[in-house]
């Protein structure tokens, strides 16, 4: 295939945290290993970034404003590029989410430059239960989506519940594509690095190692504790990893309210991809539940997928039939964590059935979640 030129719009880009950011660097870089100029336009960020040489990075003054929109606008005249791909999330762009005048920029290009748009989520949900500001939001991300699809030449989704949602705002003839999102972290460990922090984490052969990675934010935490509890204190061989930003704190909270539990609470605090990759690689079964449910843009979910490992996790509203199809992790209901805590204790002194998981975790992340699925659909 042809080299093709590249301008990439995102709300958030390395060093600046979070799922998208990961995500569109991870990108990023298989699109220009596949020979092809990339250029990124992000938020300012005071932070420096990580060095890329085959990337071309460019910090827009604030966030997505007049200005930069001003400054963005004139840049990819210049550029001409052959796709400009931008990241969606309604929250990325400032404005308190509600930045219309992106959107409507977005319209105004259609024109001018072929636009795909990646959906990594498209709008607050609406209720008559929640707060009427909410509910605002909830409208005008809803016409934002609006926009963005009709400024579209083509669609993709990170989820089919997207999709589903994007239904009732895209125009009739929009094409709508799923793209999985791929794990930001590396899929192969060193065998012997994977070793030694298990040796560190669990010096006794009989013990075993329940791990969970993630923000630890105030969705999960509850539901974490919930299950790590009874874990824990039900087998004294046990210990919990946990392993992204916030598990030391959320260790802390913990064993202050467990104290029982002091010192079976593992938290290594921020690591570096590969540092995250090899502590993963020493757990027998990590838990993962989500209040919403496991789905295909979980990359914290892809990130244990991609490496093999056994999976506890959640059956919800966003959930795919390809989780249960697949038969790659094991899923409880949302409402049943007494189920989830069955099922992970029994995976915890089953080596055999933690075995086959892996097989299957490793074999639906190779046909589904891949990277190379990602780029092959940005390239056609």
């Amino acid at each position: 295939m042809h080299k093709l030129r590249w301008a990439i719009v995102t709300g958030e880009y390395p060093p600046q945290p979070g799922g998208v950011s990961d995500y569109t660097r991870l990108a990023a870089q298989g699109l220009a290993q596949a020979g092809d100029e990339v250029h990124i336009w992000a938020p300012f960020c005071a932070q420096p970034g990580p060095t890329d040489p085959s990337l071309t990075v460019h910090r827009l003054p604030g966030h997505f404003g007049l200005r930069s929109l001003s400054m963005l606008d004139a840049a990819l005249r210049d550029l001409r590029p052959h796709r400009v791909l931008v990241q969606y999330v309604p929250h990325a762009f400032g404005w308190r989410a509600m930045n219309v005048p992106f959107c409507l920029w977005l319209f105004l290009r259609r024109r001018r430059d072929p636009i795909w748009v990646m959906f990594h989520e498209v709008a607050y949900p609406l209720s008559r239960t929640q707060l009427l500001k909410h509910n605002v939001l909830g409208v005008v991300n809803r016409l934002m989506a609006f926009l963005v699809t009709r400024a579209a030449a083509k669609v993709f989704v990170s989820i089919p519940a997207w999709e589903w949602a994007l239904r009732r705002i895209a125009p009739r003839r929009q094409s709508l594509h799923w793209l999985p999102v791929p794990s930001n972290m590396p899929a192969v460990v060193d065998p012997t690095e994977a070793a030694a922090i298990r040796a560190q984490i669990a010096p006794d052969p009989a013990t075993v190692v329940v791990g969970h990675f993630g923000t630890f934010g105030s969705h999960v935490a509850p539901m974490l504790k919930a299950i790590l509890t009874p874990l824990l204190e039900g087998d004294a061989r046990c210990v919990g990893l946990l392993l992204g930003r916030g598990g030391d704190q959320f260790a802390n909270a913990m064993t202050k309210s467990r104290p029982n539990l002091h010192g079976r609470l593992i938290a290594p605090g921020i690591l570096s991809p590969e540092g995250i990759a090899v502590h993963l690689a020493a757990c027998d079964v990590l838990v993962q539940p989500y209040p919403d449910g496991v789905s295909s843009r979980r990359t914290s979910m892809m990130t244990g997928l991609a490496l093999g490992l056994p999976i506890v996790t959640t059956k919800g509203p966003l959930t795919e039939p390809l989780w249960q199809e697949s038969r790659a992790v094991v899923l409880a209901p949302v409402q049943a964590l007494s189920a989830f805590i069955r099922a992970a204790d029994h995976l915890l002194t089953h080596p055999q059935d933690r075995a086959a998981l892996r097989e299957r975790a490793a074999a639906l992340y190779a046909e589904k979640f891949a990277l190379a699925h990602t780029l092959r659909a940005l390239r056609s």
